[in-house]
């Protein structure tokens, strides 16, 4: 049985109670809600969602079949044909209405069906603590008086009265329109008014505001509609569904051709009239005329291409939230990604150790595991309590809220003479947090430091979350000898380095600071590609009241960890191929921008043209011969004007210690300079930079909900080579939906040339109004949809981005529909005239008509690429179509022998001589077509159209990848035009030598097998 929400309360005003009596209010405890009470509470208060998810109504789907244009114009021929009793052609246009519902039903059903399921895999989770243990689940799940931890970067799954907060900050914006964060205590308003604002409620975290800084935890108040979010949502009508751009311009196009077509269809009627025809016949022939030539598949096509385009993304791990992403995805022209994650693995190790005492040490043993050790000049090397190696691992250890267990710790209760098929070893670890963070815990692990015993020892008494302003994050602890409480502080070196006065020597005293010498090692770190953490610590309550200062000073510093994430071995062939394919890649960090050089060195970033990219063998060698790219900063950005900046981005692809308004400004001037952006991100920081570009995709793994929720799209991998896939099959969705337009519109253009031409000619009407529905039905209501399944292909891959401007045909396309058209009609006449001059009217009729059919099963396979040739497409490349040509040619075959539709449709058997020269005929579109493919190309028509300033900055496009500096082109113009002149004039001492040769006859030895 569904749940239903219980009817709407008076709430108490939670802001003015204290915590405890929050809690007693609501039966709830600290600990978290018991299994069986959560049970309980979820039956009565049903599920935490603001409204129920609206199911696919079949019915409603099945009624938008018969909201076209082209349905319009079906159902007022079929009461005209049933009101002059025209049995037969009423029969032909009811199966044509049926035939087309049915296609269109079964394809929006099941493709509506299918985006509503994957937008589940993207649904709010909730971090919850159930029976004094921290879970993960949906929000929906969530019952008042659940307890839950938010951290920065999550969303308030539901309405929460806040229990604990350690510099909390909420963005509101989605609730009251503030877009300044809001910070948030947990202490009671007892002084407040009971309708005070939600805005001001101080202790309250509100259902979908984000949290932005710090991290808290709230007990569970209200959910679902009875939240403040839900009772705005209450008093809000659901929008209608929102038309994509591409939806929009196939809607503006089929409308253009309706109208042209009613207009040729009318001139027809009477023209036909003029010329003695009767009524009745040319009505209908009129409207049949129309509804052949309409392209009434392009909905379903839309719908069915861009719902295959959602699948496959989704099976390449791209969720696609919104449907304007997939045709965006096909004209994206740069790509800014972040780093950690995304280019790399984000499995950290922390690699070497600089302590503050100059001594370096490494980090030897399994990156995921706590065998290994601290070496030192390849010697093992101890870490003595009052060290600088000692306090550089306790502030990664104490100062991390990451959780390490292995698999014995969670599988407490087991016998304890269990056997077990494990070897005598480390346990496996299981790991919860932030990667970078779990690292800093297993580098203290293997110098023999526990978490456990050391947090006994420097009990935690406050702390100051990271932020991305501050750049470091502090904890603070009482000490084991009572002498004031210890800061332990971590953060980027250059931050570090600037709050502290001394450095802790090797004797463990404190001594002057050498800047310059930690400085010099941070950058040595850095051109290793290793991100580098700094470590400081503080005594007494002067520093402990200083680090929650916005200037803390006088800190101790202890040293530095060097931490590698590889990159992605898939996200470098994915680099490269996104230069194949004209797209630009470049990289936005926080780390130091030597860090940043040297991951983009090694992941192929910078490396020049299309072509350039290196193979699977030598890959890693090409890249380490490579010079390190451009990096440039955040705080270059900041001090340039936008004329300097789009001057920096044409020579770095690299960008380090980026805050989020230098990734926005990013964004901003590429999208100036007539680019297509889209953006990598996941964090709270990378919000405004996804919502600013064309295209949003944030991490599914790694992703907050702020990230997620500001984007269209979510990697469920967090792999960069995820988001090139998905740019390919963005390529291919708009690429079918093209492909099937040029189709529908090129058969339409035959059937009204027939119909026309033999008009002027004044020949017998070569195809009835039942036939011309009948081809209609048989060929283009099964092959246009067909199109939609056709797979990529190569040549698609390595074109640049189709213009931003470009309509849904381009000059190509509709100079190849013109030609085809032509050709079609004129095939299609000239065996009726035969047949005709042979045999008849009647007999020429079918003979069109199977001509037409045929032609049209042939074209389709044309249509499967603008550029390759059919010759070089495997039949069973798309099956789908395939099968529906063959279904669709044995249909008309069994139609021409049936009697009741040879009755119905004035059909009758043709000789095997007709069949011969129909499939003759028919199989000229192939020519025809390859013809234009092969001395029309697609790039020459359309440059020979486009306006000039646009050709020039297309041209330039075409030519090299974006960013190439004027100076850069011309060098790489004048070395091509070098090595063809060397080409040419060895090709031409060679031909001379040839002809020497030939001169004299020459006596060869057998050649070995395998030898050229």
């Amino acid at each position: 049985m569904p749940q239903q929400q219980p009817t709407e309360r008076e709430a108490p005003p939670w802001h003015r109670m204290a915590s405890d009596e929050v809690l007693d209010s609501l039966d709830a405890k600290r600990e978290g809600l018991g299994p069986e009470e959560c049970r309980t509470r979820a039956d009565e208060h049903g599920p935490n969602t603001i409204k129920t998810e609206q199911k696919v109504s079949p019915w409603k789907v099945l009624l938008d079949q018969f909201t076209s244009p082209m349905v319009y114009v079906l159902l007022g021929a079929l009461v005209v044909t049933l009101s002059i009793q025209s049995w037969a052609d009423a029969i032909v246009i009811g199966l044509v209405l049926v035939v087309n519902a049915t296609i269109g039903f079964i394809q929006e059903y099941r493709a509506q069906s299918a985006v509503q399921s994957l937008m589940e895999m993207v649904s709010p989770k909730a971090r919850v603590r159930r029976g004094g243990e921290e879970k993960q689940l949906p929000a929906e799940q969530l019952a008042p008086g659940d307890i839950v931890l938010l951290d920065q970067g999550e969303m308030a799954p539901a309405d929460l009265r806040l229990l604990d907060c350690k510099a909390l900050q909420v963005n509101e914006a989605a609730l009251t329109g503030e877009s300044v964060p809001s910070s948030k205590t947990a202490d009671a308003m007892e002084d407040a008014g009971e309708d005070l604002p939600p805005a001001d409620q101080r202790n309250m975290a509100f259902m979908g505001t984000a949290v932005t800084a710090g991290r808290g935890e709230g007990v569970v108040v209200a959910i679902g509609r009875q939240t403040q979010l839900g009772r705005i949502a209450e008093d809000i009508r659901a929008a209608g569904q929102v038309e994509t751009p591409l939806q929009k311009r196939m809607s503006r196009l089929a409308t253009w051709i309706a109208v042209a077509i009613l207009i040729i269809a009318a001139l027809a009627f009477g023209v036909g009239l003029w010329m003695g025809e009767s009524v009745e016949q040319m009505f209908l022939l009129a409207v049949s005329l129309a509804v052949a030539a309409i392209p009434a598949g392009l909905p379903v096509v839309m719908t069915v291409a861009l719902a295959i385009g959602v699948h496959r993304m989704a099976r390449r791990n791209a969720v696609i939230r919104h449907l304007p992403a997939v045709e965006t995805l096909g004209s994206t022209t740069a790509i800014v990604s972040d780093k950690t994650g995304t280019l790399t693995q984000n499995q950290m190790s922390v690699q070497e150790i600089l302590a503050a005492g100059g001594e370096r040490y490494e980090v030897v043993g399994e990156a995921f595991s706590r065998e290994g050790r601290i070496e030192r000049d390849g010697e093992p090397a101890d870490a003595p309590e009052g060290g600088p190696l000692y306090y550089a691992l306790l502030a990664g250890s104490l100062n991390n809220q990451a959780q390490l267990k292995d698999s014995q710790e969670e599988t407490q209760g087991q016998q304890p003479d269990e056997p077990s098929e494990e070897p005598a070893r480390d346990q496996e670890l299981h790991a919860q947090g932030d990667p970078m963070e779990v690292a800093l815990l297993i580098s203290a692990a293997k110098a023999g430091l526990s978490r456990a015993e050391l947090s006994e020892r420097y009990p935690l008494v406050d702390e100051v979350p990271f932020q991305t302003e501050k750049r470091f994050s502090a904890t603070i602890h009482n000490t084991p000898d009572g002498d004031g409480p210890l800061v332990l502080i971590k953060g980027a070196p250059e931050r570090v380095l600037q709050m502290c006065s001394h450095q802790l020597g090797g004797d463990g005293q404190p001594e002057d600071l050498d800047r310059d010498a930690f400085e010099r090692q941070n950058d040595d770190l850095a051109a290793q590609g290793l991100r580098v953490l700094a470590m400081a610590i503080g005594r007494g309550e002067e520093r402990a009241t200083s680090i929650k200062a916005d200037e803390p000073e006088g800190m101790t510093f202890v040293g530095m960890q060097g931490l590698l994430d590889p990159p992605r071995p898939e996200a470098i062939d994915a680099v490269g191929r996104c230069r194949d394919a004209g797209i630009r890649v470049l990289m936005v960090t926080g780390d130091n921008a030597r860090t940043a050089a040297a991951i983009a060195q090694k992941v192929g970033l910078g490396r020049g043209a299309a072509g350039d990219r290196p193979n699977e063998s030598d890959r890693q060698g090409d890249a380490e011969a490579q010079p390190l790219p451009t990096a440039r900063t955040g705080q270059e950005l900041a001090d340039l004007d936008d004329e300097q900046v789009d001057g920096l981005l044409e020579e770095a692809d690299v960008f380090a210690r980026v805050k989020p308004e230098h990734k926005v400004r990013i964004v901003e001037r590429l999208k100036a300079r007539g680019q297509v952006v889209a953006v990598t991100g996941d964090g709270v920081n990378d919000a405004p930079a996804l919502k600013t570009a064309h295209l949003g995709a944030a991490m599914g793994q790694t992703g907050t909900d702020v990230a997620k929720e500001a984007s269209d799209m979510v990697i469920t991998d967090d792999n960069f080579a995820s988001v090139y896939k998905a740019v390919e099959e963005g390529r291919t969705a708009f690429r079918n939906i093209r492909m099937a337009t040029f189709f529908l519109l090129s058969t339409g253009a035959a059937d009204i040339l027939v119909i026309l031409t033999a008009l002027v000619l004044r020949w017998p009407l070569p195809l009835l109004p039942a036939q011309i529905l009948w081809c209609n039905v048989v060929t283009n209501g099964i092959a246009d949809v067909a199109l939609g399944f056709e797979p990529g292909e190569r040549a698609l891959f390595r074109r640049p981005p189709r213009p931003i401007s470009e309509g849904v045909l381009d000059r190509c396309l509709i100079e190849r529909l013109v030609l085809v058209g032509v050709w079609l009609a004129a095939g299609t006449l000239g065996v009726f005239y035969l047949v005709y001059q042979q045999s008849g009217v009647d007999l020429a009729r079918v003979a069109a008509l199977t001509t037409l059919v045929l032609f049209q099963m042939v074209h389709v396979f044309n249509c499967r690429s603008e550029d390759v040739s059919i010759f070089k497409k495997s039949l069973l490349g798309n099956k789908v179509l395939l099968w529906g040509v063959l279904a669709s040619l044995a249909v008309h075959v069994a139609a021409l022998y049936i009697p009741w539709t040879q009755r119905l449709l004035s059909f009758e058997p043709l000789p095997w001589w007709i069949w011969g020269v129909s499939i003759g005929v028919a199989a000229t579109a192939i020519l025809v077509n390859e013809g234009h493919k092969h001395f029309r190309p697609r790039d020459k028509v359309n440059q020979e159209t486009w306006p000039a300033g646009w050709l020039r900055e297309s041209s330039r496009r075409e030519r090299d990848e974006p960013g190439v500096a004027p100076a850069e082109l011309g060098r790489r113009l004048a070395e091509i035009e070098d090595t063809t002149r060397e080409n040419r004039e060895l090709l031409e001492q060679v031909v001379a030598k040839s002809e020497r040769r030939s001169a004299t006859p020459q006596h060869h030895p057998p050649q070995e097998a395998g030898e050229p």
